[in-house]
């Protein structure tokens, strides 16, 4: 049995790891209804009570007593942290996994990555380790950060990049949450490009989710809520939904955004965590769907769609779930990908699915998907048994698609905007060890990453020569 660690950094980073480490426990309740340590668990929990290693270690309140997390938390702001110690997840993680201080990155990449990478650098690899230490067979790391802030942006890419130097072998699969265009954050735009670069030269894979899709998916689910179609309810007892019972307290801002992130996790790793006649290694996932290094941006889409409120909408014919996930309202960025060129695609399925149903609809869709000329067949499929609670069958698409360069054009042009005015530089400038060379260096390299996947574009619908393709792959 292999183990993964999450390493969740800065608000974001924290808030979406929280969310699925509580849906995870739930869903696990859901399944091991006599709560015993299992194979299912010990992938992402550890049973620090050794005398109850093979007996019950108790469901209690749909958490199970004496696991803690696989995890690493870290962020320069002490609140987001303090109120996970304080709720009702406080006992899942110790002292030996948490990073904290007091004053934050000041949303400047900068301070992040060059001052608080420096000043926390043995900490930090100190307790990445340790949670190495707790594996038996490790298997991937999961970063979640965000881009626009500080710590997420400047932190969560040093923490990528020690992740490559101290377990050089071990997959790297990074969540990043990008900002609007009407982010709050002015320098949103210079943090984005400059931990663009560390994500380009250091992840294994990168699941970028935008903030805009996630609104917009929400008041999509919102107005399905408030539609007043018949068998269209909202769930207040659901199992899924949040600590509090779901509906009942306050929403807190973020947490149907939050929910939607953390469901994504939920069906990457189900393989991992529960048992299934086609399971998908997380190894296979750079291995299938990574043709050339650098290109590893995978376009994720989901079906169904749900937030803290539980929509019960009449169940998807499964043929449908399979065409929504290639429809623009399933993806997480803002993106057409029937309109772009594929890579290569992963299927992974959960519920009570068959083979036969995969394949057929893989050959259904196929004629509306443009593959590229040299990998026509660059399917990857999954098939985990276990659905997700509250529903029969779901569906993550990741696509490696060029759709993708859209949303770096869109940062390029908000950072150009900025740097051309030198806006805001100095703030970055006066930090140790930054040099203006990095923002041209980092927008070079966003650059030549839209050129290839443009390149790749060019190629739409006509055989391609090995001559680029020798090229393309440095």
């Amino acid at each position: 049995m292999t183990q993964s660690v999450v390493v969740q950094v800065g608000q974001c980073g924290n808030q979406v790891g929280c969310r699925f480490w509580d849906l995870a426990l739930r869903e696990h309740a859901h399944v091991n209804k006599k709560g015993l340590y299992d194979e299912a668990l010990s992938s992402f929990f550890r049973n620090v009570d050794s005398s109850k290693c093979d007996g019950e270690a108790h469901f209690v309140g749909g958490r199970i007593q004496h696991l803690k997390a696989r995890a690493v938390l870290v962020d320069m702001e002490e609140g987001v942290v303090n109120e996970i110690l304080q709720g009702p997840l406080r006992e899942m993680f110790d002292s030996t996994q948490l990073l904290t201080d007091v004053s934050g990155s000041g949303n400047n990449w900068a301070v992040g990555h060059m001052t608080y990478g420096s000043a926390y650098r043995e900490q930090i690899v100190d307790k990445l380790r340790k949670a190495a230490e707790h594996c038996d067979c490790l298997q991937c790391f999961f970063l979640i950060h965000s881009m626009g802030g500080g710590t997420g942006s400047g932190l969560g890419t040093k923490v990528l990049s020690l992740l490559e130097e101290e377990f050089p072998e071990v997959c790297r699969i990074v969540t990043s949450i990008y900002p609007s265009a009407e982010d709050d954050v002015v320098t949103s735009p210079y943090n984005s490009i400059l931990a663009m670069r560390e994500l380009t030269e250091h992840a294994d894979c990168v699941l970028p989710v935008e903030n805009q899709s996630l609104v917009d998916i929400v008041k999509k689910i919102k107005h399905m809520s408030h539609s007043g179609k018949p068998g269209t309810v909202i769930r207040r007892e659901s199992a899924i939904i949040s600590g509090q019972g779901g509906l009942i307290g306050a929403e807190k801002p973020f947490d149907a955004m939050n929910n939607i992130v953390a469901n994504l996790l939920l069906n990457i790793t189900s393989s991992a965590r529960f048992e299934g006649s086609l399971n998908m290694d997380l190894n296979e996932i750079a291995m299938n769907l990574v043709p050339f290094p650098g290109l590893h941006y995978l376009v994720p889409s989901l079906t169904p769609l749900y937030t803290l409120a539980d929509v019960s909408v009449p169940s998807r014919r499964l043929d449908q779930m399979f065409s929504d996930a290639f429809s623009k309202e399933h993806q997480l960025i803002r993106a057409d990908p029937k309109h772009s060129l594929y890579l290569a695609c992963a299927l992974m399925v959960r519920g009570n699915v068959q083979v036969s149903d995969l394949r057929r609809n893989i050959e259904r869709l196929k004629p509306s998907l443009p593959f590229v000329s040299w990998n026509q067949e660059g399917w990857k499929t999954g098939l985990c048994s276990v659905p997700p609670v509250g529903h029969s069958h779901s569906l993550l698409a990741l696509a490696n698609n060029t759709c993708v360069k859209t949303t770096f054009m869109e940062l390029r042009e908000r950072f150009t905007k900025l740097y051309r005015k030198k806006a805001h530089l100095h703030h970055y400038l006066h930090v140790e060890g930054m040099e203006q060379s990095h923002f041209s260096e980092a927008l070079s390299s966003l650059s030549s990453l839209i050129e290839e996947y443009q390149q790749l574009d060019a190629t739409k619908g006509r055989l391609m020569p090995d001559a680029p393709r020798l090229r393309i792959a440095r």
